[in-house]
């Protein structure tokens, strides 16, 4: 493909996806100037086309879209195959090609920053690739946010996803990870799908030493959002409960030789 002088533009979304109840406007997370470029984009790459339509729906409810949004061409990123969820999926090159005749592509994830924790990556990747100029917008990232808000190392920390669901996979994997925390001073950051939220946090504080420190983030950016940290000991005398239908961003770190 011959790149034209079309942009990839990696448009933040918010962190409210799948929250019941009125959303907030998006003049509460999103930069003006941010909301007028989605505003313009006729093409978009997204990581779910339904969800991608309600935010341009509540883009056109700031600044008005330029075309409807029944008229806008939306095109769903592949899905990973069956039981490779964090493979790459195939080839994404095709979906660069407006581009080419100068037209600017948005990239959208169902929340926060795209190609973060995220399959459009690939979409990025393949734009480098083509001579295609990529523009990150600025917008919330939970990750980030979780990590500035836990007063833990900011310095070095990597994220490392989903655990196992399973009980004895899931505990071997936060021993490791305590254990990697404790050799290389990184806090490490992990996520859940909601309804699991608790089953990590009860198995983080059945795993983890009680002076390692956990900090705990629900439902950031949203009214009732908080972020807590505490060491694992006083966490096992609080018995929070965590809600089942916020997302929420676990943080450790562990102390040093013990």
């Amino acid at each position: 493909m011959t790149p034209g002088t079309g942009r990839l533009y990696l448009m933040p979304n918010t962190l409210d996806f799948g929250i019941d109840g009125e959303l907030p406007s998006l003049e509460e997370t999103l930069a003006p100037g941010v909301i007028r470029i989605a505003s313009r984009l006729e093409h978009w790459v997204v990581e779910n086309a339904k969800s991608a339509r309600l935010f341009l729906k509540r883009v056109d409810a700031v600044v008005p879209l330029t075309r409807r949004v029944q008229d806008i061409n939306i095109v769903e990123l592949p899905r990973p195959a069956k039981g490779r969820p964090n493979a790459r999926p195939a080839d994404v090159t095709a979906l660069l090609a407006p581009t080419a005749q100068g037209v600017d592509i948005g990239l959208l994830s169902e929340a926060g920053l795209p190609a973060v924790a995220d399959p459009g990556a690939a979409v990025v990747e393949a734009a480098h690739a083509c001579g295609v100029e990529v523009v990150a917008l600025p917008g919330a990232s939970s990750l980030l946010l979780a990590l500035a808000a836990s007063g833990l190392n900011g310095q070095g920390f990597s994220f490392v996803g989903y655990l196992p669901t399973g009980s004895a996979e899931r505990a071997t994997r936060i021993r490791e990870l305590e254990m990697q925390s404790r050799r290389d001073g990184q806090t490490k950051l992990m996520i859940e799908t909601p309804y699991r939220n608790q089953a990590l946090l009860d198995a983080l504080l059945e795993h983890l030493g009680g002076p390692t420190r956990l900090s705990v983030s629900c439902g950031l950016t949203l009214a009732g959002g908080s972020s807590t940290t505490h060491p694992i000991a006083h966490w096992r005398t609080a018995k929070r409960q965590l809600p089942g239908n916020v997302p929420a961003v676990f943080l450790l770190l562990a102390a040093g030789d013990l």
